[in-house]
C-alpha cells in the first residue's frame, strides 16, 4: 500500500515490551524508547492501544515507562497474539491500519504480524521499535514480514505522517518526543 499513515485509520499494537524480556533484548533501551515515543504520540491522538505480554507470571509486565500506555494488556502464551483470547476482538472496528512494535521480532512479532496479515490486516513495522536478543534474527524477521506484505517504517515516519503537516496542534509535542 502506497499511503501514508492515518491516525484516524490506525491502530498501535505493542507486543511483548516486558520489564523481565528488555534488558536481553539487543539495543532493548533504543526499542523500548520508540516504543513510548509511539505509544505517547497515539495518546495525543487518540489512536488506540492494544498491548499484549507474554507468559506475565514469568516475564513481567509492560516496561514502567509503557504500562500507562498498554492498560489491560492481553495476557498470553501463544506466540501469534491472533491465536491468544481476546486480541481479535480488542482492535477497535474502522481501524484498517495496525502499526506494531515489540519483542521479540522474530518470535512473537513475527508470528503475530503473519497472522494479522493472513486475516487480511493491512501492517506497517515500525523497526526500529521492534527488538530481538540477537540482531541477525531482527533483521531476518523484517525481511520475512515484508515478504509476507507488512510495510517497513521507521518510529518517526509514524509521527510525522500521523500529523501531516507542521501546521498540526500537536506538532510541537512531537518535537519534544523525537530530541
Amino acid at each position: 500500500m502506497n499511503t501514508l499513515c492515518d491516525a484516524q485509520r490506525s491502530t498501535l499494537i505493542l507486543i511483548d515490551l516486558q520489564a523481565r524480556l528488555m534488558p536481553a533484548i539487543h539495543d532493548g533501551a533504543t526499542v523500548a524508547a520508540n516504543a513510548l515515543r509511539l505509544a505517547s504520540m497515539a495518546g495525543m491522538l487518540g489512536v488506540p492501544v492494544v498491548a499484549t505480554v507474554q507468559n506475565p507470571e514469568g516475564l513481567g509486565s509492560c516496561v514502567p515507562d509503557l504500562a500507562p500506555f498498554c492498560g489491560d494488556a492481553i495476557a498470553k502464551t501463544d506466540f501469534d497474539a491472533t491465536a491468544a483470547a481476546g486480541f481479535l476482538d480488542a482492535l477497535p472496528p474502522g481501524r484498517d491500519e495496525l502499526i506494531v512494535a515489540g519483542c521479540e521480532a522474530h518470535v512473537c512479532v513475527l508470528q503475530t504480524v503473519l497472522g494479522l496479515r493472513r486475516r487480511g490486516y493491512h501492517v506497517r513495522l515500525a523497526a526500529d521499535a521492534a527488538g530481538s536478543r540477537h540482531p541477525g534474527n531482527k533483521a531476518m524477521a523484517l525481511q520475512r514480514m515484508q515478504s509476507a506484505g507488512a510495510e517497513p517504517l521507521t518510529t518517526e515516519m509514524v509521527l510525522f505522517e500521523w500529523l501531516r503537516n507542521s501546521g498540526h496542534p500537536r506538532f510541537r509535542d512531537m518535537l519534544q518526543l523525537i530530541r
